[in-house]
Order: structure tokens, then sequence, then C-alpha cells
């Protein structure tokens, strides 16, 4: 996943919502109530976390029970002191008070509460890509020091695999193509990340990489879900159990469930988002462009899927009386360069928002070069009268304006070729005539036709006739 390009738009739920989403997870909920509980005689160790003799009182105010209660008391209690629950007053004594943040969490903003719960996430999230802590514990030297080399565990590249896989998730959550909330199965997150774009079938050494992945994974996901960052159904037991145990029951091996499902939470887009946009990516968010320019919005939506862009468009319509911003949307439509076509077609789209107010705008542009031909279809598709037909200059130009906007926006997709042949079959003199179209992709357009007919006859002619625009073009 490069930062250079931005990645699809993602809908968020509401700040309140997702503060009060905030507010309920485990991990975080428990931190505020040891944050609450700490006072006077609260002790912490050298390194800020609980003293050890303190643990067992917290997993009792926590209502924690089993092996593991020390250990989740000790994390919450790590999560208090990283987002500002609690601080330290005195690091030799060791005692505490309560943090500035703390009342936060009922007298803040929702954007307060989620500033908490992001520096929460980010304990956790570093926390996830650490091993287990008895292998650390093997790993000391003499000096007090890690061996890393003894764990084969490198802390930089493992909070990259995993900073990654999170960054795949998302991508996968907010594009329009995906799975969008709907859980992704965990061989295929980790397979995002060790198989090539380019290999067919993968070895077994990729296979076996890939499993390992999985494993730790499952870890990781176990450990990220209680502060409200993914949903996660866990591998089965049974498929890590040694291969002479006989299975407890029948198994499936065909149910890809049982290898690991994981979905963002609502609460996980937005925590991820952030630490997307923190790293240095373009991660927009649907609603940013409401409040600028229609020259912003129809650049910034050239990039966006269909279901975004218009999500984007109606929240920016909303806050406009309608025929000033289909006059706004029109004046930003017109232009000669190279991303004019796409601006265009999301000049269109936007326009089939607005009601029968905006006729006025469309009436003022009939005669405009660029517009007019637009502004007739709008017209035409809502049965305005004294709509004048378009001169066979004008049709030609907007078709190849067409082309050229869907080419920018899709590429070489099965819909744009299927438009390209049936422009071939519908106007038998169609090559002859759109060479001479002055519009500057008309070259580029008939390219693309040349590579996108099935019919070499068809093609043929398409690159001719690009050859002569070219020619007249003067290049």
């Amino acid at each position: 996943m490069s930062d250079s390009s931005p990645l699809p738009p993602v809908r968020l739920h509401p700040e309140a919502e997702l503060a009060r989403a905030a507010l309920s997870t485990p991990l975080l909920s428990r931190a505020a109530r040891l944050a609450r509980w700490a006072g006077p005689d609260t002790r912490v160790d050298a390194g800020g976390g609980l003293a050890e003799d303190q643990l067992p009182a917290a997993a009792e105010l926590l209502g924690l029970s089993g092996d593991d209660a020390a250990a989740y008391a000790s994390e919450a209690w790590r999560v208090a002191l990283d987002a500002g629950l609690v601080e330290i007053v005195d690091e030799e004594a060791g005692t505490v008070r309560a943090g500035e943040e703390l009342q936060l969490l009922t007298a803040g903003s929702p954007a307060d509460v989620l500033a908490v719960w992001l520096a929460a996430l980010e304990t956790v999230v570093a926390d996830a890509s650490v091993p287990d802590l008895d292998d650390l514990v093997d790993a000391l030297d003499e000096g007090g020091e890690i061996d890393f080399s003894s764990l084969d565990w490198d802390p930089e590249s493992e909070a990259d695999f995993l900073d990654g896989v999170l960054g795949n998730l998302y991508l996968l959550t907010v594009s329009e193509d995906g799975p969008g909330e709907g859980p992704v199965p965990l061989p295929a997150l980790a397979a995002s990340m060790l198989v090539p774009d380019d290999m067919g079938e993968p070895t077994n050494d990729v296979l076996e990489q890939v499993s390992d992945a999985m494993m730790r994974l499952d870890d990781q996901f176990r450990a990220l879900e209680p502060v409200g960052l993914v949903e996660y159904q866990p591998v089965d037991e049974a498929l890590m159990a040694d291969a002479d145990e006989e299975p407890a029951a029948p198994v499936d091996d065909t149910d890809v469930s049982r290898y690991g499902m994981v979905r963002l939470t609502p609460l996980g887009v937005y925590g991820l988002r952030a630490r997307l946009l923190e790293a240095g990516f373009q991660a927009p968010a649907v609603g940013e462009l409401a409040d600028k320019g229609a020259d912003t919005l129809l650049d910034g939506t050239a990039g966006y899927g269909q279901a975004a862009a218009r999500a984007e468009t109606e929240r920016w319509l909303a806050r406009r009386e309608a025929l000033a911003a289909a006059r706004e949307l029109l004046a930003a439509a017109r232009g000669a360069d190279a991303g004019a076509p796409l601006r265009r077609l999301r000049c269109q789209q936007a326009l089939t928002l607005v009601g029968a107010e905006a006729e006025p705008a469309l009436r003022e542009v009939l005669d405009d070069p660029e517009l007019g031909g637009l502004a007739r279809v709008w017209l035409s598709e809502r049965g305005a009268a004294g709509v004048p037909a378009p001169s066979e200059a004008m049709v030609f130009w907007l078709t190849i304006d067409t082309v050229a906007a869907q080419l920018a926006a899709e590429g070489n997709s099965e819909e744009l070729q299927a438009l390209v042949e049936g422009l071939a079959a519908q106007h038998g003199g169609f090559f002859s005539a759109a060479w001479r179209v002055e519009h500057p992709a008309t070259a580029d357009v008939l390219e693309a036709m040349g590579r996108l007919h099935p019919d070499k006859k068809v093609a043929k002619e398409a690159r001719k006739a690009a050859f002569k625009a070219r020619s007249q073009q003067g290049g």
C-alpha cells in the first residue's frame, strides 16, 4: 500500500456514536475503572506498572478471575497510564494520581473521548507485536538486555508487518468492491502480505510462511479485540492440535471460517484511518468536501467510486440552494486540461441529484461548446420543452469527452469496452468523423478504442483515426 496515492474514501459513523462505542470497549472501561480506583496508597514499579502485590485487588475490582486475571489487570493499568487517565506523581516513591484525561471520559466532547481511545489503541497495537512474555524473559542476557536474535524476532519488522496487515484490512473494508463491513478470512489477510501479486500457484515455502503468519495474527487479533478495533472469530483450536490426536468432533476442511475471520468495527475504521493519516497516507472521509467549492468537489471525487462520489455530492448539495449549486458545478466543469473530462462526468452525475429548479442554469449553457451537450441531456431526460437538437459536431465532441472521462475513471474496464463496441456499431462512419473532433483527448480516446475493440478490422480503423488525429494536433 503506497502513501502517495489516496485510499478510497471511508464513510465514518458519527463521532458521538463512536465515542459511546469507545467508552464501552472492555479495555478502556477497565482502564477508567482502575484510574478512578487509584489513590494515595496505590503504588507502581520502576516501569510505571501496577505493583505486583496490588494486582489481585485490581483484578477483583475489574471482576477478573482465572490464570490471566493479573495480566489483564496489568494491561488495563498500562493503558490507563499511557492514555493519561493516571499519572505518576513521584517515580521514586511510586505514587500516582488521576490524570487530566480521566475527566474527559465523562465531561469531554466526543472528539476528546476518541483522542483518549486512540492513545489506548496505540498501546495495544504496540503490545500486540511483542512476543510472549515468557519468551522475552528467556531471552534476557546477563546484562538484562533482550537478545532479539535468540527470539528470531525483529521488533521493527514485526510492527511493520502488523501495520501492513491492518492497512490491508482497512483497504478491503473501505473499497467499494471489498467485503465492506463483512468479515475477512485470516488466510486472505496473511496471503496479502506474503504472496506476490504475480505468483500463480504459491510454493510450499510461501504457504508455510502464510500458515506461520496466520498463527501470529490469531494471537494479535485476540489482543486487539478488547480495545474495540476488530471483531474476531479465532482459528479453530482443532486445527492447531497435534496430528496424532483424534479431533473431538468431525471437522469440515472446506469451512474457511475455521481458519479465523476478522472484521473492522466502525470504531476500528475510525482508529485505523487516524493512524494512516498520522503515517502520511491520504485517507479521505466522505463529507470532507461538503464545505468546499465545486471545483474542489469535482476534482476531489474524481478518484472516488460511484457510491462514495454520490454520497459526497449529496452532502455538498444539501448545504446549497439548487440553482446556485448547478451554476457553480457547471462553471467548475469547464476546462481543456487532462482532468476536465472526468470533472464534467462528475458534474453530470451531480446534476442528476438536482431538481427541476436548476433548469435555468442548464439553459444558460446550451451554447457552450463544452457544456452544451450535457445540458441537453439533462433537459431532455426531464422532459423540458424547447430543447434544441445538438449539432453533429457537438454529439461527437460529447462522445469523445465521455469516453475520455470513463478512461480516467475506470481504465480499460468491461463497461468501457461495451461502450466502445456500441459506438462503433451504431455509427458506421464513426472513425472517419471522430478524428476531426477538436478535443484535447481525441487521439488518446481513439487509441484506446483500438485497444479495446475485439474486432481486428474495427480496431485497425480506430488506430488509423488516432494517427490522423495526432497529426492534426501536431503531435
